[in-house]
């Protein structure tokens, strides 16, 4: 629990530093071009040191902090890799791992949660975590009823400090403009509070957890265990065994990797259309490849809920971008609102911003790879304001599709997946098809 510090003096004492630290540096930059330093440069060295001392903050904060470093991170590219290089590996091995909380703590949760005679409702359970994160932590355990089951446990106190950080946060917002001045922080804290609150109801999640167990049972493709018992704090789901992504990343071959990367995205994009939700948290610790083939997914507490299925904008301007129509895509960004009206952007180096990431689309099939990743980042890896990345908002109602097609090619580079994934956008985003705003939904293919 040392990294989710109960104590909120803790936390908001780092993150009320931030601003403090900024005057303190704007301050430095006047002193520096009343000595002759041009304007440039200085406001360059304020947004190097700012970016260094936010990203330090964010990396050493797990709960709101971390979210917004994840939201955030399409951004990153933009600043050297020396600055966000250790909060990268922080925000990695967050990701990975958390301290496992005491066992008497486990305990004590069961026996607020379920009553003291909690252990009636297993034949066994399993003391020592089979994973943590950031606001939870699953064991491992026999239902009653002989069933192998995940347990899920919130953090003590995990809701409060969580939520008391994007109250900090939304007080140094300002800070962020000095990085991202095409950026609307606000909104994105606002978007972020909200589906945090989401997340911390597991109420909520065994309900998303159901509909996607319920649509995909049966299915050819995937498997999703689904909800055994739940209440706001403790959430029981069958068990699956599987091998995680993160072994087939370091020791799949290249089959294994391949219909791994290509079932990712067929189940990324094919979600909304036949459950009218969207895993939002694609990292490979919440997929599994089974025996039989199939691609498991676990962790539905981030969801984005699409009732109408994939935004037909993102397929439409994508195909406008594939035609050549850089004027038509500029303004659909521009109705969409990740370029804010006060932003004067150039088409030429917007088009050369997007072309990599819109490149899988235009071929029948891709291969993804760390190197394709690197030299996409490195294009962007420029602190002028007239950089684009720095010049492009995140709306509210695309922080978390941002946040699944961020880490989903994230996924697809370390698995170096080669595959037909032009495919999967023509069958599953509305829009792409000229004159198909509505899509094509059909069965998950074989």
């Amino acid at each position: 629990m040392s990294d989710l510090p109960r104590r909120a003096v803790t936390r908001s004492a780092k993150l009320a530093a931030l601003p403090l630290g900024f005057a303190s540096r704007t301050a430095l930059g006047l002193g520096k071009r009343i000595g002759g330093k041009s304007a440039e440069i200085v406001a360059q060295e304020i947004q190097q040191r700012t970016a260094e001392q936010i990203f330090k903050v964010l990396g050493e904060l797990k709960g709101g902090a971390m979210k917004l470093g994840q939201a955030l991170s399409i951004f990153e590219a933009a600043l050297p890799p020396e600055i966000v290089g250790p909060y990268r590996a922080t925000l990695t091995k967050l990701q990975d791992s958390a301290p496992p909380l005491p066992v008497a703590t486990v305990h004590s949760v069961l026996t607020e949660q379920l009553g003291d005679d909690w252990r009636d409702y297993f034949i066994s359970f399993d003391d020592s975590p089979a994973a943590a994160a950031s606001i939870g932590q699953v064991h491992q355990a026999v239902w009653h009823d002989g069933r192998e089951v995940a347990v899920k446990i919130q953090y003590p106190g995990a809701g409060k400090a969580l939520l008391s950080d994007f109250k900090q946060l939304s007080r140094v917002s300002k800070l962020f403009s000095v990085l991202f001045p095409g950026l609307d922080i606000q909104s994105v804290l606002a978007e972020l509070r909200e589906r945090l609150a989401e997340e911390l109801d597991y109420m909520r999640e065994a309900e998303a957890q159901h509909a996607f167990a319920t649509e995909f049972a049966g299915d050819p493709d995937f498997l999703v265990p689904d909800v055994v018992a739940a209440n706001e704090q403790i959430l029981v789901t069958e068990w699956v065994n599987g091998t995680p992504l993160s072994r087939v990343i370091t020791e799949g071959d290249g089959e294994q990797r391949d219909r791994a990367g290509l079932l990712l995205v067929r189940f990324l994009f094919c979600s909304p259309a036949r459950v009218g939700m969207l895993h939002a948290d694609p990292h490979p610790g919440n997929f599994r490849l089974t025996a039989d083939g199939r691609l498991c997914a676990l962790d539905f507490g981030a969801v984005s809920r699409l009732p109408d299925g994939y935004p037909p904008a993102f397929g439409r301007l994508t195909r406008l971008f594939n035609s050549g129509d850089m004027e038509t895509v500029v303004e659909g960004l521009r109705e969409e609102g990740f370029i804010l009206p006060h932003i004067d952007i150039d088409a030429d180096a917007l088009r050369g911003f997007l072309a990599p990431y819109v490149e899988p689309t235009q071929v029948e099939e891709f291969t993804f790879s760390r190197e394709w990743l690197q030299r996409q980042a490195a294009t962007a890896a420029d602190l002028r304001p007239t950089n684009v990345v720095r010049q492009l908002n995140l709306p509210p109602t695309y922080v978390l599709i941002h946040r699944v097609h961020a880490a989903g090619v994230g996924v697809l580079c370390q698995l170096g997946a080669t595959a037909r994934f032009r495919d999967e956008v023509i069958r599953w985003v509305p829009g792409f098809t000229d004159g198909d705003e509505q899509g094509t939904p059909v069965p998950a293919l074989t």
